[in-house]
């Protein structure tokens, strides 16, 4: 079988194609970032105009570069939400049209679903795992029991972590997209303990999150200190910010294997995935906690840790094998949790 798949939840434009025997036959995406960075984020209405100027075109380039044509696709797979609705609504229209024309399923992905499977594409992983989903609009621990099977065991109470990197880029003067820059700042660090922040939920009874608290001491921290800020002040408190922000993690993860092991006891393997997963302390402090646990660590490529489209191309895959498809009256959805019975937390992510 053979899937294209077309990811626009947010600020990448990507078009993919992967065949059930785990062959990335080509993964195209055009990145937004200049078109946002004078904004220090993501414009939506500019992020869909993007989508709908260059999706066709991306489409036709995936397909060449894999060496197959229209005819020869088994399904078409795209991103129905949650994200920026504007983004969602080129993708799945895009999808439905070509479904239509040539008379192919479609599958309407969860993009969160995506990001969860996205670790079966490139590695031996076999249910349950646990995963923690980490990027700019979402920060949850998930237990992963099968495909369309997820209970949620954590989230974050405010904003997701890679939301919070942004900002702490944004008052530290460091430039957008926030978290590679936070990350090379931190990198040049002479004095990483300088500065002491909170670690916000750590050490409470389960596994949700909070990042609002620990930018709010960020800030506080930039009082008194010289402005703009000398480069070697920035790096020390980037270096202080994504300190806290892996022991966070760590604590938060620790306190789900445990949950993980007692709804599932064979469970034992983590699964870190998302755009922050790219973070070399992050995935460092968290391989380092599975070893101790006894766990098995596991992470996409970092190429498929950010948004791409071959995870959603997956995604359709591990379902159409099972029979699945969606109707062509789908709704695009900017709010779509994989854990419906889970409640939804307050003041979350605009992808939570």
């Amino acid at each position: 079988m053979i899937v294209l798949g077309i990811e626009t939840s947010c600020d990448e434009t990507g078009a993919a194609i992967v065949t059930d025997k785990k062959e990335i036959l080509s993964n195209i995406i055009l990145s937004q970032i200049a078109d946002h960075a004078p904004y220090g984020g993501v414009v939506p209405e500019i992020a869909a105009r993007a989508h709908l100027d260059h999706l066709d075109g991306l489409i036709a380039e995936a397909l060449a570069r894999a060496g197959v044509d229209l005819g020869a696709l088994s399904a078409v797979a795209a991103t129905g939400g949650p994200g920026l609705i504007g983004g969602v609504i080129v993708g799945v229209m895009t999808a439905k049209a070509l479904a239509l024309a040539r008379g192919l399923p479609f599958l309407a992905i969860n993009h969160l679903e995506g990001h969860a499977l996205s670790v079966r594409l490139t590695s031996d992983v076999d249910w349950p795992y646990l995963l923690l989903l980490v990027s700019g609009g979402h920060c949850q621990l998930l237990l992963v029991e099968h495909v369309g099977g997820y209970r949620r065991l954590g989230t974050t109470i405010d904003d997701a972590v890679g939301e919070a990197f942004d900002k702490a880029a944004k008052l530290l003067g460091l430039g957008y997209p926030g978290g590679p820059a936070l990350e090379r700042a931190a990198q040049t660090a002479t004095a990483p303990g300088r500065f002491a922040l909170p670690r916000p939920m750590a050490g409470r009874p389960g596994c949700d999150f909070s990042f609002s608290g620990l930018k709010t001491a960020l800030g506080r921290s930039l009082v008194g200190l010289p402005q703009p800020l000398s480069a070697g002040d920035a790096a020390d408190l980037a270096a202080a910010f994504q300190m806290a922000v892996a022991d966070v993690l760590v604590d938060r993860t620790a306190r789900a294997l445990a949950l993980a092991v007692a709804a599932a006891p064979g469970c034992r393997t983590l699964v870190v995935a998302g755009g922050v997963a790219a973070n070399r302390l992050v995935r460092t402090r968290l391989q380092a906690l599975t070893h101790q646990a006894g766990w098995r660590f596991e992470a996409p490529p970092l190429g498929l840790c950010t948004d791409n489209a071959a995870m959603i191309a997956w995604a359709g895959l591990e379902r159409l094998r099972l029979g699945q498809r969606d109707a062509l009256d789908f709704a695009p959805r900017p709010r779509w949790p994989l854990d419906p019975a889970a409640p939804r937390a307050p003041g979350a992510g605009v992808k939570a």
